[in-house]
């Protein structure tokens, strides 16, 4: 998330990204504090989150989109 925004590492906290479950399974982001201010003034007002896994590793894309509906 903060790469996709363009932030670089570490200009919030971890805990200010959540990850939440739709009824339909898909994932969503949550953001707060510091996140969600970053966010704003950027102009993201769409995520896009796809999430993957095995037993040994997890993976995530997000994708920021700054000024219009999804």
């Amino acid at each position: 998330v903060m790469k996709a925004m363009g932030v670089g590492l570490w200009k919030f906290a971890l805990r200010d990204v959540e990850v939440l479950r739709r009824k339909s399974g898909q994932p969503e982001i949550a953001l707060y504090r510091k996140a969600a201010e970053l966010a704003a003034e950027r102009g993201v007002t769409v995520w896009h989150l796809t999430l993957t896994h095995t037993d040994s590793m997890a993976m995530a894309v997000a994708l920021a989109i700054a000024g219009g509906p999804g």
